[in-house]
């Protein structure tokens, strides 16, 4: 694993399996933090020895050596670490130059010595810095932490270096206390503000902070018995699975060719359309994106893409559009290919009973018609409804309160240009609750930035702006997904102990301790929230950056979605891994914050399942019960997602064109039913879909839907 990381006291040489010293910098002769024998050969005793003529040249400035040991009394309070970054801060922002504060840099890099080989590995490597940097540590023998580093650039040395010096010798508590934001100082001016040198003061010190957590809980004997999450690890030569969930989810990554082609065969023969959501099963994923190759006419995306690919599908000659996902999708795409004039292209579903999902069904609940109600007594009101619902939700809804739908990738510039352009909106988004609550989060942290950051986000919004509309910004609190409902507190202090200085990745509609880590991450460019299509679009892009960099890095991403998607996962970094020499160094690792026996139990077995000891297990993880990472639950397939199997896409497309209607019931029918004003359920259930896509497309709100809000205001 690319940061595991060592909790023994003292850390060894692989060679000597001596004690390496560890630099303390609260002498004027840099004197050892703990008392150890120092060997004349060793490497870093020689290197301190020079480093003691190298910081000479620094013992005049405020945060000189001897500066430092002045600060850094036995008698210091817990005023230690602000003391230290006080002075610190004070000398950096004395220079006002770029150039001059680079400068300070480099000089501070020459405060530690390199690292002798045994101890740049991969496992002290901190991910998410431009340039190679290693860390480690230990916990004395005094109960203060000491570390030391190195980098393969200067600049990245020079801040391990100031941050080793703000923090070595410090209580573990210290050393937690300290916040990223309290190094927003540093950051002004450094390099004119190059985002990635920024990160790396941030992300060496949450890996300071993971070692540190790591060495208490050794100490007081309280280490959790967490074992690590399963994952993928892909290199160019090929794909290794850790962990039974995921030799589960890379059993199909690699489908039998048989069945790639019996698919092809029949949807090739009867003009058959896929049109599937990223949260399939691993053995129709594998399938599915193995028989693209062959069938252009498949696509495996998010929500919002899923009926604009049925309508290309159409275009393109497709006579039937089979439909991988839960009932509101199927609707969706029946619903747009009428509007887009091919009502005679078949629409089928994968079962003959309901394929619900949670959400839509907490839409349909008389609860969330209430809250229509209160939202149509507060015009100008507009509901944003997620697109996960009905087509009959969407319909009522948008009688009751003029409607625009949203998808997790849209819904905050959706939100954000509503109220830019009717700034006394009222809005109410609905039904997730937990993506709500995010979202209202993601406002409130806003408050925090400056005008041009903000604007940045959305041109027309300023501070003054954002804090007038969280007012007037609504969620309703009655619904979640099931799925996403999983991402709980263990989930989270597993992630914490053991995985914080990965990348996190985290969907809109994860409970809010997950979104947090997720968020944390994003602000020193190891993190993503967003969609499933945002996730995907993060991982492509900070691999193609170490592809680029050409080392041998090894990535780390915490998959904080439902795992469906990992096929298109791994499809996308085998080929950024493939398609240059650069990658041979290049490790991916693919993390599932599941645990690996939460595998629902089978009482039979079956070409779908698989022996571990004397238990049949599916090949496919299911929720089993309890929360989160237990080993009795898991993130695991929507159970009504599983519906959409293999067999049952064959099944379907073998008895096309249903002459004798066999699955009559499978097909997604035209909403015939009226609204309570008397019109199509159809008609009226696709306006809110089609202001989204004239939003998308344009970058404002229709003046169609713009009138409705008004003119509901002007009638009161």
């Amino acid at each position: 694993m690319a940061l595991a990381l060592s909790v023994t006291p003292t850390t060894y040489s692989s060679s000597s399996r001596k004690p390496i010293p560890t630099p303390n910098f609260r002498t004027t002769h840099l004197n050892f933090g703990s008392p150890r024998t120092i060997h004349a050969t060793n490497p870093l005793r020689r290197s301190f020895a020079c480093l003691q003529s190298s910081s000479r040249d620094l013992n005049t400035s405020p945060f000189s050596v001897s500066a430092i040991a002045s600060s850094s009394s036995s008698s210091q309070t817990t005023e230690l670490v602000p003391h230290r970054l006080q002075r610190l801060v004070d000398e950096f922002q004395s220079l006002t130059e770029p150039v001059d504060r680079l400068k300070w840099v480099l000089r501070h890099a020459s405060l530690i010595p390199p690292m002798p080989d045994s101890s740049r590995t991969e496992a002290n490597r901190v991910m998410g810095c431009t340039a190679r940097v290693w860390l480690d540590a230990e916990l004395g023998q005094d109960g203060k932490m000491r570390f030391w580093a190195d980098s393969d650039s200067d600049v990245s040395k020079g801040m391990c270096s100031c941050l080793i010096q703000v923090l070595d010798s410090a209580t573990p508590e210290q050393v937690m206390e300290l916040k990223t934001e309290d190094l927003a100082d540093l950051n002004v001016g450094l390099l004119r503000g190059e985002r990635s040198r920024v990160n790396t003061w941030h992300n060496v010190l949450v890996s300071m902070q993971k070692k540190t957590r790591r060495f208490v809980a050794e100490r007081d004997g309280k280490a959790p018995s967490f074992e690590p999450f399963p994952s993928l690890v892909l290199t160019a030569d090929g794909i290794e699975a850790k962990g039974s969930f995921a030799q589960a989810q890379a059993k199909y990554l690699f489908p039998e060719e048989s069945r790639v082609q019996e698919l092809v065969k029949v949807l090739k023969e009867k003009k058959i359309g896929v049109s599937a959501h990223f949260y399939m099963d691993p053995e129709v994923q594998g399938v599915l994106t193995a028989a693209q190759k062959h069938w252009p006419h498949i696509y495996i995306s998010d929500s919002l893409i899923m009926a604009d690919a049925a309508v290309k599908m159409a275009k393109a000659g497709c006579q039937f559009i089979t439909v991988l996902g839960v009932d509101f999708m199927s609707e969706n795409v029946r619903a747009i290919l009428d509007q887009a004039g091919f009502g005679s292209v078949g629409v089928y579903r994968m079962s003959d009973e309901t394929i619900g999902c949670s959400l839509a069904d907490a839409a349909s609940a008389p609860a969330y018609l209430n809250y229509l109600k209160a939202a149509s007594l507060s015009p100008p009101s507009l509901h944003v409804v997620y697109i996960n619902t009905s087509l009959e939700t969407k319909a009522f809804a948008h009688e009751l309160v003029p409607t625009i739908t949203c998808t997790s990738s849209n819904v905050v510039q959706t939100i954000l240009q509503a109220f830019a352009q009717m700034p006394e909106l009222n809005v109410w988004y609905g039904p997730d609750s937990y993506m709500g609550a995010n979202i209202v989060k993601l406002f409130q942290q806003m408050t925090l930035m400056t005008d041009e950051e903000i604007a940045n986000i959305h041109p027309k919004h300023s501070l003054e702006s954002i804090k007038s509309l969280l007012p007037r910004l609504h969620y309703f609190q009655e619904g979640t997904c099931i799925v996403h409902h999983l991402f709980g507190h263990e989930v989270v202090e597993r992630i914490k102990y053991m995985y914080c200085d990965a990348f996190l990745t985290a969907h809109l509609e994860v409970p809010g301790e997950m979104f947090s880590l997720a968020m944390e991450a994003k602000k020193r460019g190891m993190g993503v929230v967003g969609s499933t299509q945002n996730i995907l679009d993060f991982i492509k892009q900070k691999v193609q950056e170490a592809v680029d960099r050409n080392v041998d890095d090894h990535l780390q991403f915490v998959l904080g979605t439902e795992s469906g998607m990992v096929t298109s996962i791994v499809a996308v970094i085998k080929s950024l891994l493939g398609s240059s020499a650069k990658s041979s160094k290049l490790k991916v690792e693919v993390v599932f914050p599941v645990s690996s026996d939460s595998m629902s139990k089978t009482s039979s077995e079956g070409p779908n399942s698989i022996r571990v000891g004397d238990v049949a297990l599916p090949v496919v993880p299911g929720v089993a019960g309890g929360e989160g990472c237990s080993i009795h639950g898991g993130c695991a397939s929507c159970p009504y997602m599983k519906m959409n199997s293999l067999n049952s896409l064959l099944k379907v497309c073998y008895n096309l064109p249903d002459v004798e209607n066999a699955i009559g019931e499978f097909k997604a029918e035209r909403f015939k039913l009226q609204t309570p004003q008397g019109k199509l359920i159809a008609d009226v259930g696709c306006e809110p879909i089609l202001h989204m896509r004239h939003f998308q497309a344009n970058k404002e709100l229709p003046e169609e839907l713009v009138h409705q809000v008004l003119s509901c205001e002007s009638k009161r």
